[in-house]
């Protein structure tokens, strides 16, 4: 068994989801962002594990279920974040690590457990996502200089990120691929796949 960890940002709006303005407004891109992010969360509490953390740029809010340790984003790009992320909750806890983001709402437990799982035997798993970055990134022993340097919202960040691992001589385990929420068009993709979600309700209510 592994701790899980969501790294994310506050759905304040103006600082999340832009990419996604427009079509909408900077208030309806949070609250997109924080319906992902409550389906996300709720994943993860649905999902055993010995620790849940989320790795927080902003404050935690009524959103946030019961049952994380809240810990603060360090350093300045994502590559710097990704580390320092990985580096404190293990600090917490030495055990395996499994990270994911707030873009995926249609994550599942299932998911999240088969990336837990896979790090008994192997010493990290990865979840490429469609727009050629990763969603879900799992270490048995992280390391800051498997992040340190590595391009992110690079359209070949997932491969460089995967190249990085593989040069570290990591068995790794590859997950099936998932459609990070960036675009308009990701949104309805990803709703469309999981109707019952609190992504989707809040999608379907701003186009009322």
């Amino acid at each position: 068994m592994a701790q899980i960890m969501i790294i994310a940002k506050e759905p304040v709006a103006g600082r999340v989801k832009t990419r996604l303005t427009p079509p909408f407004r900077p208030e309806q891109a949070a609250a997109l962002a924080g319906a992902a992010l409550r389906d996300s969360l709720l994943a993860v509490s649905a999902t055993p594990a010995t620790q849940r953390v989320l790795a927080l740029d902003g404050l935690p809010g009524s959103w946030l279920p019961p049952g994380f340790v809240v810990i603060p984003q360090r350093g300045a790009g994502l590559d710097e974040r990704l580390a320092a992320a990985f580096s404190d909750a293990y600090r917490l806890r030495p055990e395996p690590v499994v990270l994911i983001g707030m873009d995926t709402p249609q994550v599942t437990p299932a998911l999240l457990g088969a990336a837990a799982e896979a790090l008994t035997g192997h010493d990290a798993v990865f979840g490429p996502a469609a727009d050629g970055g990763f969603w879900l990134l799992g270490l048995r022993r992280p390391d800051s200089s498997l992040f340190l340097g590595v391009p992110m919202s690079h359209p070949e960040t997932g491969k460089l990120q995967l190249d990085r691992l593989d040069r570290a001589g990591l068995s790794v385990h590859l997950l099936p691929e998932l459609t990070d929420v960036d675009t308009a068009a990701d949104a309805l993709a990803v709703a469309a796949q999981v109707p019952d979600s609190h992504f989707a309700t809040t999608l379907r209510e701003l186009g009322e």
